[in-house]
């Protein structure tokens, strides 16, 4: 009965998956959109304190514009840095997650841009872009393959070749 339990459950000792799933990447991305919209909220806020001393700014399409730009701006500039300097935005440093490229280390800034680039075209499409993690066997979405990233755990071993083994 004993022997039988064994052949049941045999992979206890075995090294855990350092690749990040699809569950644990979507919770870092909303505390990342979290994040970043609370910066543009305060930073809207201050401009608009700002804008309440010196006078209206008109048209109103302008006003639109600018919001629009200062948005999209702070957004890309949030992920791009945190992604090409660290590896890490604070979202999947709180999920324990990084960015990494083939030889293991952040991506580079035309990397991130290429990832953020990617990101949004996984989103778009009612985040179907993000399927391929479900079947990958490095979990790759579509912002990975178009950077050439993977995103690891950082709390687990890699065993050597992890991040540049295979397709």
């Amino acid at each position: 009965m004993v022997a039988a339990t064994a052949e049941i459950r045999p992979g206890l000792n075995e090294a855990r998956v350092p690749y990040a799933g699809v569950a644990t990447r979507a919770v870092a991305l909303a505390a990342d959109l979290v994040l970043a919209h609370a910066i543009i909220i305060v930073g809207g806020a201050l401009l608009g304190l700002v804008a309440t001393l010196v006078g209206d700014l008109r048209p109103q399409w302008l006003v639109t514009a600018l919001v629009a730009a200062a948005w999209g701006l702070t957004v890309t500039i949030y992920f791009v840095l945190f992604w090409s300097v660290t590896g890490q935005t604070p979202g999947m440093r709180a999920m324990r997650l990084r960015v990494a490229g083939a030889d293991g280390t952040p991506p580079s800034l035309w990397r991130a841009f290429v990832r953020w680039i990617g990101l949004l075209l996984a989103i778009i499409p009612l985040f179907a872009g993000f399927l391929p993690v479900l079947f990958d066997s490095r979990r790759r979405a579509l912002p990975d393959y178009l950077a050439r990233t993977v995103v690891l755990y950082t709390d687990r071993i890699e065993p050597p070749g992890v991040v540049t083994g295979g397709p």
